[in-house]
């Protein structure tokens, strides 16, 4: 079977601009992204006296710190990259919130996960925006199911919005042709690294999901109105407010399609959606 190629052909902007990432997520927007879906993730976590031995699998980890936050919750985590300065990010994000116990690292391509990680290891696999930016996404989520250690292990996937693409354009930058035709387009241009990035609606994503056996628990949009506020109204100083409100959004159907981000947890039992 030919193999696949987990980034984009010539794709080194994660290695490159690791740190550029990194100050991007200390960020109101960035903080707000990884605060909504760790929330989202939390939902569907046994309770904290039952989350004793549950592992985790962060493909295209980043800086970590999605694992940091698992972690401190007494799940061990372990991080799949492919950039070794991500990894490095990773590692010192690790170390300096003492938890080098754990987590565990690993340099490697989500193209390759057969070879490096054992079938049914990991209760819970993060892909958090990294479909966006892979060659086939179901090939890749297939091969991370494969991972789940039980029936009732979850998947949590993490994607742009096409249609977040759209009002971006419109209410941002008030270009209506770039509104206009992102309402077709299939891919967006990556404003932090440059570059193309994948976009997905909610037919595409459900679509990936279930053609890995995926039964969806839970839909959220992630970031919903941040984006768009007025400037008088602080991202720092009312970050509290805007998450609460969020998160409000986020659970509401009618938001989950124009939302900057959809979030879906899934699982391979039968289960109805959220």
């Amino acid at each position: 079977m030919k193999p696949i190629k987990a980034k984009l052909q010539g794709d080194r902007r994660f290695e490159e601009d690791a740190n550029r990432y990194a100050a991007y997520l200390e960020t109101p927007e960035g903080r707000l992204r990884v605060d909504l879906a760790i929330r989202n993730v939390q939902e569907f976590l046994p309770r904290s006296a039952r989350a004793k031995g549950l592992r985790a699998l962060d493909l295209g980890c980043g800086t970590g710190i999605a694992a940091v936050r698992l972690a401190r919750l007494g799940i061990h985590v372990t991080l799949l990259d492919r950039s070794a300065t991500m990894l490095a990010l990773a590692e010192r994000a690790i170390a300096e919130a003492g938890l080098t116990d754990k987590v565990t690292v690993k340099q490697g391509d989500c193209s390759q996960l057969a070879d490096i990680l054992p079938r049914g290891s990991f209760d819970i696999i993060l892909c958090h925006n990294l479909f966006e930016y892979v060659v086939d996404p179901g090939a890749v989520l297939q091969a991370a199911v494969r991972l789940m250690r039980q029936a009732s292990a979850t998947v949590s996937v993490l994607v742009r919005n096409q249609a977040g693409e759209v009002l971006k354009a419109a209410l941002q930058g008030g270009d209506l042709v770039a509104a206009r035709n992102n309402l077709t387009t299939e891919w967006g241009q990556e404003s932090l690294y440059g570059g193309r990035v994948r976009l997905f609606t909610p037919v595409a994503v459900e679509a990936l999901l279930k053609g890995a056996s995926l039964s969806i628990l839970a839909r959220r949009g992630v970031r919903v109105i941040a984006d768009y506020l007025p400037e008088r109204v602080s991202r720092e100083r009312e970050y509290q407010r805007i998450f609460r409100l969020e998160c409000e959004l986020g659970k509401r159907q009618e938001f989950f399609g124009v939302a900057r981000y959809m979030h879906c947890l899934a699982s391979r039992a039968t289960l109805g959606s959220g």
